[in-house]
């Protein structure tokens, strides 16, 4: 499906809007929070002009939370009520756009991956999301899976806990971004406890389904790393920008959050480095396990040799064999076979091949 719409989108004018994504099921849900030192207000929908007009004037900071990235005709007028540019309303809606950030005049776009495990079938799933932070507004588009990770947020907006009201929105915009970012940890630590657990199995010799494992979680923090790494550069670009949307003072939190960027990375490759040592353990168990079967084979054959030997010489049909009339040839036979068979078993043992 979604390569189709990406063959449709091909030829297309730049800044055509063609949403690409796999949910298309609800319908879009906009919900919008306006607040100030004293008060908090949220409704669905848009504010209307008279009340984004004296905004400012009001010292108020407004929050407008898309859900559903599938309407363009919606996004486009949301994002023309916000003077936003075509050329990010395409990316809006496009769910494989990596994450990234542009500087507009008077708004700055960040796009990013919200992450979350999904326990029951034991990957990460992602959402595509765009921040957007302008005079007094914070927009922001995901895609319409159910839940997020922002409903904290809203009840700090709400029950006005912590200072989050008396903030500026380039404070929420990093508010937002870390949330995001928690929940990275979270991601994280789930797949820690399966790569535990893998380890744990490992060496109670459980490890029949092993490798299928980790090639899925060396996937997943495959795509994890594809959504972070861009997140540190886009932390960096913030602060690098010096634009009067942020403020100095939002730019330690920023820092902040650039070490959590980070450490989130490092995590990835101490976690791949994991991986790929008990891929390695794993393929060294299979080759000695493999060692010691075809050591036995070889002991077993090379017993059988002189018996073959023996069995094969007695075996011939030549008429004057001085053992063939004897009364106790058969039972000879039988005891050299038996003391051969014994001698090699007694000096393998002492040699400790077995």
């Amino acid at each position: 499906m979604l390569a189709m719409k990406k063959r449709h989108k091909t030829g297309l004018a730049p800044g055509t809007m063609v949403h690409i994504g796999k949910y298309e099921k609800l319908p879009v849900r906009v919900h919008s929070f306006l607040w100030n030192r004293e008060q908090c207000r949220e409704e669905a929908g848009v504010p209307d002009e008279h009340t984004l007009d004296g905004l400012a004037e009001r010292g108020g900071i407004l929050w407008v939370n898309v859900d559903g990235l599938h309407d363009v005709e919606r996004i486009g007028a949301i994002g023309a009520r916000f003077s936003l540019h075509p050329l990010e309303l395409e990316d809006i809606v496009n769910t494989e756009q990596r994450p990234k950030i542009e500087d507009f005049d008077d708004h700055i776009s960040v796009m990013l991956k919200m992450l979350s495990y999904n326990t029951q079938a034991n990957k990460v799933d992602s959402e595509h999301v765009t921040l957007v932070l302008g005079n007094n507004t914070v927009l922001s588009f995901q895609e319409e899976r159910p839940g997020d990770v922002f409903g904290p947020l809203r009840d700090r907006l709400r029950s006005n806990r912590g200072n989050i009201r008396c903030q500026t929105p380039d404070y929420f915009l990093y508010s937002l971004m870390d949330a995001i970012v928690d929940n990275y940890f979270v991601c994280l630590e789930r797949i820690g406890e399966r790569i535990d657990e893998i380890e744990d199995r490992f060496f109670k010799n459980e490890s029949r389904d092993m490798m299928g494992e980790i090639h899925d979680l060396k996937r997943e923090l495959l795509y994890l790393r594809k959504s972070v790494w861009p997140l540190r550069d886009i932390i960096r670009e913030i602060l690098r920008l010096k634009s009067e949307l942020v403020s100095e003072s939002t730019e330690a939190y920023f820092r902040d959050l650039l070490d959590h960027a980070i450490q989130i990375i490092d995590n990835l490759e101490l976690f791949r480095e994991m991986l790929n040592g008990l891929a390695n353990l794993h393929m060294s168990s299979l080759s000695m396990l493999l060692n010691e079967i075809m050591r036995v084979l070889t002991i077993i054959s090379t017993i059988f040799i002189p018996l073959t030997f023996i069995a094969g010489v007695y075996g011939m049909n030549f008429k004057f064999m001085p053992e063939i009339g004897w009364e106790y040839g058969y039972w000879a036979i039988w005891a050299v076979m038996l003391t051969v068979a014994l001698g090699m078993l007694a000096w393998f043992k002492h040699r400790k091949w077995f």
